[in-house]
């Protein structure tokens, strides 16, 4: 099938809407030009009703891992002690990143489990400088509790530093409401611009704390704040131009459509597959409890016994739906659905269609229809 006619359904990177790509075919300005700066303002201040914030906002060329590595190198010295709370494969990526920096403090769970917040104090109240965790676990679409994670945070006067790459603009996500002083999320999540820029929201109380000097050169966020705050704003190194030209578009359409209104867009449609799983007798794969909930940019589900992962994402990919796979020790054993940016109810059915098809194939059902018309009930009530 041709790529062009391939529904992209993965959790990132995620379709990219027509007016975002044609921004990007722009022709080349200089990253020192007032027509870059004004560019580059109008991005930040449309950033912060977009993670919920008065902080300033940053916009580095990279992945969101460079964020989250600008948040740990720029506050977390050698002996230094930062919290990392795991229950998937990006929290792990936390305690990776603290190790290089300093005493990394890992605060592990099953992946795919709630939080026990008591184990995370009792790490906490142990002399952290900073505590971070991923909000919405991608690997295992879990959104964890930042909300109570940051009132342990503050609490014991430790940095609270979140990755926010697949929640910010998907999921409810309250910056300064429950005390983020490093937040993060990446362009190719909930923003729906191609892979490549990370973008970091940085409270008073974070700079204040920053280190003498960055443990990183190139992801200095006081490097990167310096810059954004000139007259003519700027990053401190070459940007990746038509990136911004791709954000400043996409972040308009978000406007346009009105940022709460994307998030509950997102919420129905994540509902919606999670009932067409139901119906099709498919289990989703996290627990959840009061604290911890299903997430909205991402559906994770366990396979279905007898179907193999070839079967069911390689029979979709041949009917040209894309989804996601499991990492690492569940590779196989479950898939995932996303759900965010400018996924469309139609997008949804389709993929409920589609899956359905190979449910079918597979003997699993006896017949299509009963995921779509749960999903379609959902999207349509």
């Amino acid at each position: 099938m041709d790529i062009e006619d391939t529904l992209l359904m993965i959790p990132g990177p995620v379709k990219v809407a027509p007016r975002v790509l044609r921004a990007m075919s722009r022709p080349m300005i200089s990253h020192r030009s007032g027509d870059f700066s004004a560019i580059y303002s109008d991005c930040c201040a449309l950033l912060k009703p977009f993670f919920e914030t008065a902080n300033d906002v940053v916009v580095m060329t990279g992945s969101g891992t460079v964020g989250m590595d600008a948040a740990v190198a720029s506050t977390i010295g050698h002996d230094d002690k930062i919290v990392t709370i795991s229950n998937g494969k990006f929290g792990e990526r936390f305690t990776e990143i603290g190790e290089r920096y300093g005493r990394a403090i890992p605060v592990k769970f099953d992946w795919g489990t709630p939080f026990d917040l008591d184990k995370v104090e009792a790490a906490v109240e142990d002399g952290a400088k900073a505590v971070a965790m991923v909000h919405n676990e991608t690997s295992v679409g879990l959104t964890n509790p930042a909300k109570e994670v940051g009132e342990i945070a503050r609490k014991h006067d430790a940095l609270f530093i979140v990755d926010g790459i697949s929640s910010i603009g998907g999921n409810d996500f309250q910056t300064d409401e429950w005390g983020i002083d490093i937040a993060i999320t990446g362009s190719q999540k909930a923003l729906a611009v191609p892979p490549g820029l990370a973008v970091v929201a940085v409270s008073k109380r974070a700079e204040e704390r920053f280190l003498s000097q960055s443990r990183s050169y190139y992801a200095d966020l006081r490097a990167h704040l310096k810059s954004a705050r000139k007259s003519q704003a700027q990053t401190p190194f070459t940007p990746a131009v038509s990136l911004f030209f791709a954000l400043q578009e996409a972040l308009h359409m978000a406007e346009e459509e009105g940022f709460a209104a994307r998030r509950a867009r997102t919420a129905q449609q994540a509902e919606s597959v999670r009932v067409a799983a139901k119906a099709l007798g498919i289990e989703l794969f996290p627990k959840v409890n009061q604290h911890s909930h299903y997430s909205n940019t991402v559906t994770a589900m366990k396979m279905p016994q007898g179907v193999s992962d070839d079967k069911l994402r390689g029979g979709m990919k041949k009917r040209g739906v894309v989804v996601s796979g499991g990492q690492d020790l569940i590779k196989g054993k479950i898939f995932r659905i996303g759900t965010m940016g400018m996924c469309s109810s139609g997008d949804i059915l389709r993929t409920i269609q589609t899956l359905e098809l190979i449910l079918a194939q597979e003997g699993k059902i006896a017949s299509c229809g009963a995921g779509v018309e749960a999903a379609s009930r959902v999207l349509y009530k």
